[in-house]
């Protein structure tokens, strides 16, 4: 049987019981896996003034797929995150968040199966910004006030690049992705109705590359009119694709209606090299507590096996997830419902359930 090499981060936080959770049932699939434990984030400031060594970009470069959990920015540390460093240094431009419902989740939501496709390298997380009062602000202040644009000397000021680069990219991947899932459509989230040169360029390109996908249907909307029809049917969509900070903001949304964090995998993609983790952070106040939801992690692992091609062991480990999670008994304090939280039990317990269910199936 192959062993694959594997770069696992446990993160800090509650990143190393939701790290060790995930990696018994992942074993428990049978799948050999070859894990290169390194880490990162406050725990190892003091040793290497960084939280993020270049031995961990090195580890993910050589094995080519990381598993990692959530992750603390130390403040002061230089980084405005870790995970934005991590998406910088290893070109990883695709943030892909899976939003499913499970029987049983604690959600007013049936049937919902959405995947967010979100560009991690332009717009407002670009990095471009200028503070209020320096030196340069001002110039570009004053460069702008020759274009005709007046703003205001107090100013502090955030640019919004989108590239053809970029949105063709990101775009691509999402009917690329659609294509090899057999989903059915595509929306392109944006607003160009008012950021007719940014966001208007991420439309058009949207819209001459689904003349590619006849098969795929396709569709725009307007980012507020879409947080609103994803409230009202969310049943509606299928594969959304958002320029970054959009995407970050309809994850989010569309986590909690499947039933939170807790429940939201996600990974981030480039040519050759593949990060699964959580979307939730490390939650630092839970830290040792034994009581944090440890299924996101567990199902980027089941995204992390079927870009392994271990179908097989991804199918079963959902399988057993969706079966704990239907019967209601063994899980963490988010998914019970209302009056029923003095029943949860711990993360390591949830993993204890999940391999249960798991060993008993055929």
């Amino acid at each position: 049987m192959e062993s694959h090499n594997i770069t696992l981060i446990p993160g800090d936080g509650i990143g190393p019981e939701l790290t060790d959770a995930t990696r018994r049932v992942l074993e428990a699939t049978g799948v050999k896996f070859n894990w290169d434990i390194v880490h990162a984030g406050t725990d190892v400031m003091a040793e290497y003034g960084t939280p993020l060594p270049q031995h961990v970009l090195d580890s993910i470069r050589k094995n080519k797929v990381a598993l990692k959990g959530p992750i603390t920015t130390p403040v002061g540390s230089g980084f405005r995150s870790v995970n934005v460093a991590l998406r910088k240094e290893l070109e990883l431009y695709c943030c892909l968040r899976p939003c499913k419902s499970y029987a049983g989740t604690p959600t007013l939501y049936n049937d919902v199966d959405i995947v967010v496709v979100r560009e991690n390298m332009e717009d407002l997380y670009a990095g471009i910004e200028f503070e209020k009062g320096s030196a340069d602000a001002g110039r570009l202040i004053s460069f702008l006030g020759e274009l005709g644009a007046n703003v205001r000397p107090d100013s502090g000021i955030s640019i919004k690049p989108l590239s053809e680069f970029g949105c063709r990219r990101i775009v691509r991947f999402a009917f690329e992705y659609a294509r090899a899932n057999k989903r059915r459509k595509v929306t392109a989230v944006h607003k160009a109705n008012i950021m007719k040169f940014s966001d208007g360029l991420f439309l058009a390109i949207s819209r001459e590359l689904a003349q590619s996908y006849h098969e795929i249907e396709f569709e725009d909307r307007i980012v507020d009119n879409m947080t609103m029809q994803l409230v009202k049917k969310p049943q509606q969509f299928d594969v959304l694709v958002c320029p970054n900070l959009y995407g970050d903001i309809i994850s989010d949304l569309c986590a909690g209606l499947v039933g939170g964090l807790g429940v939201a995998p996600g990974a981030n993609l480039g040519d050759g090299i593949a990060l699964f983790e959580p979307t939730h952070g490390s939650a630092p106040k839970y830290k040792g507590m034994n009581k944090a939801n440890p299924m996101a992690m567990m199902l980027s692992g089941v995204l992390m096996l079927r870009h392994i091609n271990e179908t097989a062991a991804a199918d079963k480990v959902e399988k057993a997830i969706a079966a704990v999670i239907a019967d209601g008994q063994n899980v963490t304090y988010d998914l019970k419902r209302d009056g029923e939280q003095c029943n949860a039990i711990g993360t390591a317990q949830v993993a204890d359930a999940i391999i249960d269910v798991m060993h008993k199936m055929p």
